[in-house]
This record gives C-alpha cells, structure tokens and sequence, in this order.
C-alpha cells in the first residue's frame, strides 16, 4: 500500500490488451462478516460448542467476538487457520450484567442489543461515534414494548448509543418493527425468538434488506430453529425449539468478491472468485447478475463463477433496484462512468443511514472527479464521462474506499483517503489489490 493515509491507484486500462483472452484473473476473499457474526450468536445460542470455519477476522467481527468472550463464553480462536469454536449455552448468558463496546459493528449492534434485552441481566452498552449517529429506536422501542427497561446516560439522545439494557424476558409473544433503516433489526428479533418460551410472532413495515433476513431465517434452520410465514409481513418462531452446536463453514464474502467481479466490464477481463456460487445465502450475489445486464457473462464452475467481459468491450449503463444488494451500490456507481449510457440506481434510501451518508457521499464524490450525477430520495443516476484526477474523501466508510478504488484502474490520478477504514470488513483490501495489479502488468508484459 502506498502510505498509511493515501492509496494512489494505478491506471490498469490503459496498459492492457483490449482483447480479453487468456486465463481469468482468480481471486480469494475472505469469509462473510454477515455469516460470521450471524454464526456467533448463534453458535451462543446454542448447546454445546461449535467449530466456525472460514470466519472473518476484521473490526466487525472482533468486536463482536470480543463482546462475547466479555458476556463470558469460551471461545477458542485461530486467525491463522480462520477458525473459532464456541461454547453455547442454550440461551443463557454466563454474566449477569457486563459492560460492552460494539464499535462500528452494526450486527453486534443489533443482534446484542435483542439478545441481552430480551434475556435476563443488565448490560451498559456503548458504541464508536460513528456506530452512535446510526438508527436504533426502532429496536429499542421494541425491546421496550416486550418488557425490557432501557436508560441513558447524559450523553446519549434516546434511540442511539449509549444506553443500559435490563433485560427482563419475554413479556409478550408478539411485536411490530419497522425495518426501513435497517433489517437488522428484525433479524436480531428473529434470531433471539426462541427465547421467548412460546409461540412468538414478529410483524413487519417496510420491506428494505429481505436478502438479508432470508439469510437470517436458513442460518437459523441450519442451526435448528425453523421459523414459519403466515404472511409476507409475519414470522412466527414456534415453542419448544433450540438452536444445536455445528461445525460450520463460513461462505467467502460475496461483498468482497463484487469489487473484483466489477472489474470484469471495467478492464475488459475474465474473473473468477473462489468458492463464490450463485447458491449463496448472500444476498449481494445478486450484484454478477446486473453484470450480466451490462453484457457480461457469468457460469458458474466448480471453483467459483467465472464472469467474462462484453463481447465487444463496451458495457452499457442500467437501470436497477439495488434494495436486495444495496451494499454494491457504490460499487456500481464507481464503475458507472465508464459506461456507454447512464446508469440509475433505485431502493438505496436507506443507505443514507449507513456508516456513511452513501447517497451524498457518492455524488459528493463523483462530482470531485467532474462527472454529472443526481440523486432523488432513494436513488442516484450516473452519467458517461472521464473521471478527473481527485482525491476520495471516504469518510471512514469501508464501501466507499474499496468502490472508488475501481474508479482509478481506469482513470490517472485517483487517489483515496484513509485506505485503513476498510479493516471494518476486508482489513488487506488494498493488498489484495495490489496483488491484482501487479498480476495484470506482469500479463501485460510491463
């Protein structure tokens, strides 16, 4: 990486072949932060010890981690060989009242925050400045209704960080939640439901993130908890069931993999990313699917999908509903210059709520580089044009650091702030990119 606080990206366009044969480019991405912190929980869910394989370690999943190994469960961890195992404890907690810090982790944010306010103890939680802004009342108002007492300190506005849970059990066996900011909160519902010692019942508003609550809902089968649908709105956890330890393995991250897929129509090549299948139980996998909109062409063999460029070279801007994989909305946004005709993304005004305010944070930045955009109340419309030299601002948001990365392999002179905010997710992005780059010049004979 070229310094600790600017990563100047290198042109890789213009020194390639513009045809596209020759062996893919092939990549390996470290495991989901979704699966991982998912399995976690569940894995403290459950009874007896569990072996998690593939786990990703960045400063999500630490501080997740870390704030169960604080509650007081055995863990046993591995970084070298991705591993952790996990004691479970059939839904009890070992402390009875713990002090814990989630940092910028929106699922231990959220999934701790339903476990421990729905359990019996007290527990002060606090959070990064950035994790404080982000929406919580949703949930807190939930947990209120089914019985758990929440205070606040001076500092804190009600519906954020700070706050202390007592936690007093199940009190009803129904609640709505409105999962418009965020689906998390009704998977942090769901994965603790059956807890509640009967039949429970979790209606919905807003439909933003279903990708992702299906995920939730086959990670817990997997576990043993089946969760049934009398309607589209409604999910009921019936009685008497329990989560059991496994030995799991953890998918490669499909969000990770989509900044390399996207590299595909951008620098006119083959990639292929390990183990990534389209039977994933991520939701972004979706993403290769609007790459084939843009004229590429995905198959998927026993080592990964293998995603071939447009015939011709050019890819051709879309139309799409990002609200299943809007993660990847910057991702295409980056891309998006370089198309023939625009490209409008729509079902994105959640993320405006997100580490970032990522709608006006990629027209912020897209218009730094000279290129026409506008954005509406869930949705941004990128035009054709040549990206000029800029610095990226990527205020502390992951996503926007490794999205606008893609925008310099094919323009001179982006260069990106604070490259180190991706330890959130993917803490060697950049190494991993500049092993990608220095692959493509040695095909290239440079």
């Amino acid at each position: 990486m070229d310094g600790k606080d600017t990563y100047y990206v290198q042109n890789m366009y213009r020194i390639l072949p513009r045809e596209s044969e020759g062996q893919p480019l092939t990549v390996a991405v470290p495991g989901s932060k979704s699966i991982t912190n998912r399995a976690l929980l569940l894995a403290t869910l459950a009874e007896g010890t569990s072996l998690l394989k593939g786990v990703l370690f960045s400063d999500d999943s630490r501080y997740f981690l870390k704030c169960i190994q604080t509650l007081g469960f055995d863990t046993e961890t591995n970084e070298e060989k991705k591993t952790v195992s996990v004691t479970g404890l059939s839904g009890n907690i070992p402390s009875a009242s713990a002090d814990l810090y989630v940092g910028s982790a929106g699922t231990a944010a959220r999934f701790l925050t339903a476990y421990l306010g729905l359990s019996h103890g007290t527990y002060r939680m606090d959070a990064s400045e950035q994790m404080r802004k982000r929406p919580m009342a949703p949930l807190l108002d939930s947990l209120k209704e089914l019985g758990c007492e929440i205070s606040y300190g001076e500092e804190a506005r009600p519906g954020h960080f700070p706050f202390t849970l007592k936690g007093n059990g199940f009190q009803r066996d129904h609640i709505s939640i409105n999962i418009d900011r965020s689906s998390q909160f009704l998977s942090a519902l769901l994965i603790a439901s059956c807890l509640a010692g009967r039949d429970f019942t979790v209606n919905t508003e807003g439909s933003h993130g279903m990708a992702y609550i299906e995920m939730t809902l086959r990670m817990m089968e997997q576990f043993g908890v089946s969760v049934e649908r009398p309607s589209r709105r409604s999910f009921l956890t019936r009685a008497g069931q329990r989560y059991r330890s496994l030995e799991y393995q953890v998918e490669p991250d499909v969000s990770a993999a989509c900044y390399f897929y996207a590299m595909c129509p951008l620098l006119n090549i083959p990639v292929l990313v390990e183990q990534v299948h389209f039977n994933s139980l991520q939701g972004d996998v979706a993403f290769i699917r609007l790459l084939e909109q843009m004229g590429c062409d995905a198959s998927d063999t026993p080592q990964g999908i293998l995603l071939a460029p447009p015939r011709d070279g050019i890819f051709r801007g879309i139309t799409a509903d990002m609200s299943a994989c809007s993660d990847q909305a910057i991702t295409l946004a980056a891309i998006a210059p370089y198309a023939k005709t625009p490209t409008t993304v729509t079902g994105i005004g959640h993320i405006r709520f997100q580490e970032s305010d990522r709608l006006a944070a990629m027209a912020a930045e897209l218009s730094r580089m000279g290129i026409r955009c506008e954005t509406g109340e869930d949705s941004i419309t990128v035009y054709p044009g040549s990206p000029a030299p800029a610095l990226v601002e990527t205020y502390d948001d992951h996503r926007m650091a490794m999205g606008f990365s893609l925008t310099g392999l094919r323009s001179d002179g982006i260069a990106i702030k604070n490259p180190g905010c991706c330890r959130k997710t993917f803490e060697n992005y950049f190494d991993v990119l500049d092993e990608v780059i220095l692959t493509l010049k040695e095909r290239a004979g440079v």
